[in-house]
């Protein structure tokens, strides 16, 4: 009884941090598309950051550009083993909650920048550092969601 409440609430925590990732992702991108014009810049904290709207033909950083389906097809395979890994593991005691909410910043990442794919041709990207390529909210849920899983994976020094 105890799995089977465990495993309901990492499926509640997994599909939450998925709607809070796209959610968040389409929010800033819609508000930022409908603030700046294309290749426009704002300082958001002066020689740090700035809102640079850039649209994305490639994967991460722009590499790869104009690749066309390729970006669309890979993305919903990757997703779709991401959901399956999630729904066969649920009930292993191996399957932590640390990996649960990993996962979901990675498929929420995912699904914001295929959405932008499906419906623009483009990822919309904004966040510039100005010493990295420019960025948005999925990207940086994909990232720290494998960071994550990343470290998880790094066996503790004794």
């Amino acid at each position: 009884m105890h799995s089977v409440r465990r495993s309901q609430w990492d499926i509640i925590i997994f599909l939450s941090g998925v709607g809070v990732v796209v959610l968040l992702d389409r929010l800033t991108k819609h508000i930022l598309s409908g603030f700046l014009g294309l290749n426009e810049s704002i300082t958001v904290i002066p020689h740090i950051l700035r809102f640079t709207l850039v649209h994305n033909t490639g994967i991460a950083f722009g590499f790869f550009r104009d690749c066309g389906a390729v970006f669309i097809i890979i993305p919903v395979i990757l997703t779709g083993l991401l959901i399956y890994n999630i729904c066969y593991y649920r009930h292993s005691p191996h399957l932590s909650r640390t990996y649960v909410v990993a996962f979901s910043l990675i498929l929420g990442g995912a699904i914001g920048n295929l959405i932008d794919r499906i419906l623009l041709g483009y990822v919309i990207d904004f966040i510039d550092f100005r010493i990295w390529p420019v960025f948005n909210v999925a990207d940086s849920a994909i990232t720290i969601g494998a960071a994550i899983i990343l470290l998880k994976c790094i066996p503790a020094s004794k």
